[in-house]
């Protein structure tokens, strides 16, 4: 079977030009719907560490009551 030359080449375009479509609809697509990056922070900004130890001793005393060690 023969190809003819200009045949192959439109074709060839043709997908090339589709494929560049698709991905300049994806990367539009991405940057729409890209949402805003947030710096994480913490539940509970240390500041100081008697503030940390006090919640930590908190949390210690339920434990020891959930398992009944507290008596």
């Amino acid at each position: 079977m023969k190809v003819d030359q200009k045949k192959l080449a439109a074709i060839s375009t043709a997908v090339y030009y589709y494929l560049q479509a698709e991905q300049q609809s994806q990367l539009a697509f991405q940057q729409q719907f890209q949402q805003p990056v947030m710096p994480q922070q913490a539940t509970f900004p240390v500041s100081s560490p008697w503030a940390l130890a006090g919640r930590q001793a908190i949390m210690d005393r339920r434990c020891q009551m959930q398992f009944k060690t507290f008596r």
